[in-house]
């Protein structure tokens, strides 16, 4: 999730969850660039521990500019690749990427099988059911079979949907019935029993989570079986009280100064919305300082009290 899954809460996760897998932010690559990736999303390519591995997540339109990437991040370490099909906003140097890619198929089948000469190791796609109707992204399934990637993920909203309505899983079903690929679905998946359903239902190979597990770490826990499905409210203030915790320390080593700390915190805290953290939350949103926000976290996680 671009903003939200940089080296900082990616190595929190690896310590207190270990995802199977995580993935960068978007590697926005770019052909006019003389670089054509900035310096940060180096260092966010070469963060890894190790332990977890990190899918590289590529996103542009340009040919050349692509390969150049995919060749860039190898030599950086990523053994791992993924081409964005899927993101609902923005164009870069004038021409469509994300999702916008969607709609000419023509244009994406011969980067997707010059990055499958090119790439290494694992290759795969991240797309939206389609531009703005389904079966745009049905007629893609050959496309994405026949240039060899190694499997598929899917966010069952079109690209114009953005993120209203639901995601719709009934879609996510009808891809893994349609194609041999491995399927991972994304998309509204917030709680264990959400997880479980979603599987069940799809037949998908495995989950995607994002704004859920920024909500709550501990999903990946409690979709293994590990941690309690379901838990009372002063385990969770406990538990988002530590998680912010870690997460603000990280947070101090990455960022420059009190204030992109304080901006950061509170991009994290947007996706935290289930209503027994609700009044907590919204008052550490309205922290003007850092100081003030780190004051707060005592008084509403430990101390139990609010300010009206």
């Amino acid at each position: 999730m671009q903003g939200l899954t940089n080296r900082a809460l990616r190595s929190l996760f690896i310590e207190q969850v270990r995802p199977d897998v995580v993935f960068t932010e978007f590697v926005r690559v770019k052909a006019s660039a003389r670089k054509n990736i900035s310096g940060n999303d180096r260092q966010e390519v070469t963060s890894s521990s190790g332990q977890v591995p990190l899918v590289v997540q590529l996103i542009g339109s340009d040919t050349e500019a692509l390969l150049a990437a995919a060749t860039t991040v190898q030599e950086l370490g990523a053994a791992h690749l993924n081409i964005n099909l899927g993101c609902p906003y923005g164009r870069m140097t004038g021409n469509a990427c994300g999702g916008g890619m969607l709609r000419d198929p023509e244009r994406l089948a011969p980067i997707l099988q010059a990055l499958r000469v090119a790439i290494h190791g694992s290759f795969s796609v991240k797309a939206r059911a389609g531009f703005t109707e389904p079966a745009e992204l049905f007629a893609l399934l050959p496309l994405f079979e026949s240039c060899g990637i190694d499997f598929l993920i899917i966010h069952p909203r079109t690209v114009k949907q953005r993120y209203a309505g639901q995601a719709d899983h009934r879609l996510t079903a009808e891809v893994v019935r349609r194609t041999h690929l491995p399927v991972i679905a994304n998309g509204d998946i917030f709680t264990a029993a959400e997880g479980h359903r979603v599987l069940a239902e799809t037949r998908a190979a495995g989950l995607m989570l994002g704004r859920g597990a920024i909500n709550d770490p501990f999903l990946f826990e409690r979709l293994r079986g590990n941690a309690p499905s379901e838990i009372d409210v002063a385990t969770r203030h406990a538990q988002l009280h530590a998680y912010l915790q870690a997460l603000l320390v990280r947070y101090r080593n990455l960022f420059c100064g009190d204030q992109q700390v304080l901006c950061k915190m509170k991009e994290v805290l947007c996706q935290v919305r289930e209503s027994a953290t609700e009044r907590p939350v919204r008052q550490l949103l309205r922290s003007r300082t850092l100081a003030q926000f780190v004051e707060r976290l005592e008084i509403f996680f430990v101390g139990g009290q609010e300010e009206a």
